[in-house]
């Protein structure tokens, strides 16, 4: 049933949904109307990650279910387009390295984060993560916009410098998460 305190959880959802659907729209490499169609439902998805957050934090009305889903919903909108994007981007290695360097450290600090999460040890979110996600969100809406929108110029070489500044912030909170945990590792409080 649909509440103003289930908002927050409705939204996580339709990212979780939304997400394949862009892929699609990428894979299939359908410009520009593809593209452009997909970008809109990239830009919703987005919008609603930040949302969800800020009402469930403002309403008070966190959820374990939210907290659970809601980084699951982030980590598969992110590596649904990059591997969107894989299949059609022609930059070779300068679109690769970066994807992979943010595909990594997201499954790497999954699983440290659940590592710790065991241990009763939380890993907030730093802010220079938050720039980082920005990055990520403003790197791949320039990717899956350029050919949708041929007319605006550097779109594309925007999309990839972005996603430079996304994986040169990715390994240092990456690094950051590792050192924390390491940490804990060798010292159980």
């Amino acid at each position: 049933m649909f509440t103003i305190a289930s908002l927050p959880n409705w939204m996580t959802v339709i990212r979780i949904a939304i997400a394949p659907l862009i892929a699609v729209l990428v894979w299939s490499d359908i410009q520009p109307l593809g593209y452009q169609f997909a970008l809109y439902l990239y830009t919703v998805a987005s919008i609603t990650d930040y949302i969800d957050g800020y009402v469930a934090r403002k309403l008070n009305v966190v959820s374990p279910f939210g907290e659970m889903l809601d980084p699951v919903a982030d980590k598969l909108l992110i590596a649904s387009v990059l591997l969107a994007l894989a299949s059609v981007e022609t930059s070779g290695w300068i679109f690769m390295v970066p994807a992979l360097i943010i595909l990594i450290r997201e499954f790497m600090i999954s699983g440290l984060r659940e590592y710790l999460a065991k241990q009763n040890i939380s890993t907030p979110v730093t802010n220079l993560a938050k720039w980082k996600t920005t990055a990520q969100i403003l790197a791949l809406g320039f990717l899956i916009g350029a050919p949708g929108f041929p007319s605006f110029p550097f779109a594309h070489e925007v999309g990839l410098a972005l996603l430079w500044i996304a994986a040169i912030l990715t390994i240092q909170t990456g690094s950051g998460y590792v050192k924390d945990a390491f940490r804990h590792v060798r010292n159980p409080q």
